[in-house]
């Protein structure tokens, strides 16, 4: 994946916005924003070609069938000077598009599927209490979620007061209907969970995972906890910097039980430092430093060039010569190099970027989208432990 053109986006504020006449502001109800980079990896110019071999590369697997009783036969896709062209030739090439394409068509079956089991849900709940599948929310959601009371008006309002620029009279009425709105869609949410519950329902539609290796020489928490989450990121990144806070917590939360794998995945064309802060947390790995060393360096990031990168060795009481000699001489380049390119062949595109026990989650998130997953693996550990 040499010779790409990489771009650096900020992603939209995620987010829940409710619009009301000329308002428009964010649900204080909501969980904390994530912001997180995003490359472009490949030019506009080979955009459209590399999509249409990935859909060819998809079609083309899907035809091959494999009959009862019979070993599944290799089909060349192409043919040159003699010598056969197969799917396995291509992964080097694909694999994380076609990873994404994956991931794609695992958000859409999701959100459809939820969309089923709620209406399923529904409808057995209507048929109980003898009413139409139309009035069950009306009546046993809506109709019991109490009005916004002037205490919280007051606080949604000093919360926004700003960006409003309007005094607290003006805009209540259209408070209260917005407040009154993100109360009944939680109260929804809440009610849709207990209904699950009730039912047991079971989601066996399982999120595509991608077997991502890891240094064991890189990883905080115990080696051997079940759950293992690979981070592919960037010292220079403010996105990986905020995240940090957040996964410190999940290890001391899940703690014996998760672990964190560090990888390199430096956004060079944006972040010229990035490259050599890779090289020099190697270096104070060489001294048993690592850890320390990565901390440092997200602390610091305005002090990522290299007699920065020496203080904070020397911070550390590292060995000044030994580091020096190590960061002038660039010996890590090619391991740097393979993180990388090990981080765009799974399918990342954006720094930071996860994969927890082989499950991809995407950029600067909020704890409970890692802890979803890790609670989801522990289970399924357990469950394991159970059988066996």
């Amino acid at each position: 994946m040499t010779g790409g053109l990489f771009v650096s986006v900020t992603s939209p504020l995620i987010e829940r916005r409710y619009n009301d006449g000329n308002l428009d502001f964010h649900d204080p109800l909501d969980l904390p924003s994530a912001f997180w980079h995003t490359q472009q990896m490949r030019t506009k110019s080979n955009g459209f070609a590399v999509q249409l071999f990935v859909c060819f590369l998809v079609g083309s697997a899907a035809a091959v069938t494999q009959t009862a009783g019979q070993a599944k036969q290799k089909e060349p896709l192409a043919v040159v000077a003699g010598q056969p062209i197969y799917d396995d030739d291509l992964l080097p090439f694909v694999q994380g598009q076609v990873f994404q394409l994956r991931l794609q068509e695992f958000d859409v079956k999701s959100k459809a599927l939820d969309n089923l089991v709620n209406q399923k849900l529904l409808e057995a709940e209507a048929k109980k209490k003898g009413i139409p599948t139309e009035k069950v929310l009306e009546q046993e959601v809506d109709a019991k979620v109490p009005e916004p009371t002037e205490a919280e008006l007051q606080a949604l309002y000093i919360v926004q007061k700003q960006q409003l620029g309007k005094s607290f009279d003006e805009v209540k009425p259209q408070l209260q209907r917005l407040l009154k709105k993100a109360k009944v869609d939680q109260a929804r949410q809440d009610y849709y969970k207990t209904l699950r519950e009730q039912a047991g329902v079971s989601i066996l539609l399982q999120k595509p995972k991608v077997d991502v290796a890891y240094d064991p020489a890189r990883v905080r928490g115990n080696p051997k906890a079940p759950v293992v989450i690979v981070e592919f990121s960037d010292f220079q990144c403010p996105y990986c910097q905020s995240v940090e806070a957040t996964l410190k917590n999940l290890l001391a939360k899940y703690d014996g039980r998760v672990s964190l794998a560090y990888r390199d995945l430096p956004l060079r064309e944006i972040h010229p430092q990035a490259e050599l802060a890779a090289e020099a947390s190697r270096c104070a790995l060489e001294q048993g430093k690592f850890w320390e060393y990565h901390d440092l360096l997200f602390q610091n990031q305005n002090k990522l060039n290299h007699d920065g990168l020496v203080g904070m060795a020397h911070d550390l009481k590292l060995d000044d010569k030994q580091f020096d000699s190590c960061l002038s001489g660039g010996k890590y380049k090619a391991q740097i190099e393979e993180d990388r390119q090990a981080g765009l062949r799974a399918g990342i595109n954006g720094t930071p970027g996860f994969f927890i026990n082989g499950s991809m989650v995407s950029g600067n998130q909020p704890a409970g989208s890692f802890e979803t997953l890790i609670e989801g693996e522990l289970a399924a550990a357990k469950d394991k432990r159970t059988s066996n």
